[in-house]
């Protein structure tokens, strides 16, 4: 079968598509050698003229070929009934013992493995039974033990076929569900990858954007009476859009090229560059009291970027909702870091229980690595962000 598959490729896909069609040339090619064998005389038997009864067992044999693979079980036992009949007469011995054998290995091939021996061990016995009893053969003849093993190897033959299909088979379902696994799991870090973007930007947009508002309304409300405060007012307009083009374009570039990773020489923001951040918050009017405890140490990549976007989007809502002055606490411990930023909120009907985008992404960058963050107004009438983020500290063992 493997030589047919390599060296006739046109021709096996052509069988493999139309099965009926090669039993039913199947079936024709084993009615001809069954007149053939007739004609000629098989086994030292003087051949003969063709009768209407030969003609009869060929069309036979052919229908039975045919209809092998609908009605394996059914087929067989019809077929084993006409080879004992045919072997009962020593003088005329027919194709269709070889017909039961075809119909063996069908119903091994087809069927699973009880059914396939059983069926197979019932018909050997029976066209031996009949060739003993009937046919006038010896059981340890060489014909009569030929017989037998033809039939025990084409239910071996079939039995092997079965078994390698549906080991192929299962090959095939398990690569195609890593296929899928591959799939979703590209599908899944794809949505991640986008959450993260928009994560980024939300960040890097709302805190600049919310800087250049406060100081556009600066420029305004003082351009005719100071206008050295309005010159100054827009020129953090000036830097703040400045810096949030480059932001932006550091995304945008790392978006366009993700496989070069020449794309983009600036550093990913963290908790090194909180200077700059309070002097812009500082520039747009806010009066932040930083305050630190425990001693300040190197974070995880992803800790220091979500502790420096907390940080800035706590005081961006500072800016859009509370007075210009809030308080920000970083607390170091051996477990990770603590981040506390509360100011005295203005609060409008219903904005108690209001949630935005910028809280939802807080929780959402606390989460992501491993950390938890809450938000909200408490005793004091003061709005409150708490977020703890874990990092601990790594011991050093001496030698």
């Amino acid at each position: 079968m493997v030589l047919l598959r390599t060296r006739f490729p046109r021709a096996w896909a052509a069988a493999v598509r139309h099965p009926q069609m090669v039993d039913a040339l199947l079936g024709v090619l084993i009615g001809v050698l069954s007149l053939l064998s007739v004609l000629e005389g098989p086994r030292g038997i003087p051949g003969r003229d063709l009768t209407a009864l030969d003609v009869v067992v060929a069309a036979t044999a052919g229908l039975l070929i045919t209809l092998r693979r609908r009605w394996p079980v059914a087929v067989l036992a019809v077929a084993t009934i006409a080879a004992a009949s045919a072997v009962a007469d020593p003088g005329e011995i027919y194709a269709l013992t070889m017909v039961s054998v075809i119909c063996a290995y069908t119903v091994a091939a087809r069927r699973r493995r009880t059914i396939a021996w059983s069926a197979g061990v019932a018909a050997a016995l029976i066209v031996f039974l009949a060739a003993v009893m009937f046919g006038g053969q010896v059981w340890d003849s060489s014909e009569t033990l030929e017989d037998l093993a033809w039939m025990g190897m084409a239910v071996a033959i079939g039995d092997a076929f079965r078994t390698r299909r549906a080991y192929i088979a299962a090959v095939e379902e398990r690569a195609e569900r890593a296929e899928q696994s591959r799939e979703e799991e590209a599908r899944r870090r794809v949505a991640e990858e986008r959450l993260r973007i928009a994560r980024e930007l939300h960040d890097i947009v709302a805190h600049h954007i919310a800087l250049i508002n406060v100081q556009a309304t600066v420029a305004a409300h003082v351009l005719r009476p100071r206008p050295d405060q309005a010159e100054e007012a827009l020129t953090h307009i000036r830097r703040a859009v400045s810096t949030v083009l480059e932001e932006l374009s550091t995304v945008l570039t790392v978006l366009r090229h993700p496989d070069d990773p020449e794309a983009t020489t600036e550093p990913t923001p963290g908790l090194n560059q909180l200077g700059g951040l309070l002097d812009s918050v500082a520039a747009a009017g806010l009066r932040v009291a930083h305050q630190q405890d425990g001693e300040a140490r190197s974070l995880p990549a992803a800790v220091d970027l979500a502790a420096y976007r907390i940080v800035q989007e706590s005081l961006t809502n500072v800016r859009k909702h509370g007075d210009p002055t809030a308080h920000l606490r970083l607390s170091y411990t051996s477990g990770g870091l603590t981040i506390a930023v509360d100011n005295r909120a203005r609060f409008s009907a219903g904005a108690r229980s209001r949630t935005g985008h910028g809280l939802t992404g807080m929780r959402e960058r606390a989460a992501s690595v491993g950390g938890t963050l809450n938000a909200g107004p408490d005793a004091d009438d003061r709005f409150a962000v708490r977020a703890f983020l874990p990092a601990p500290l790594r011991k050093t063992v001496e030698a």
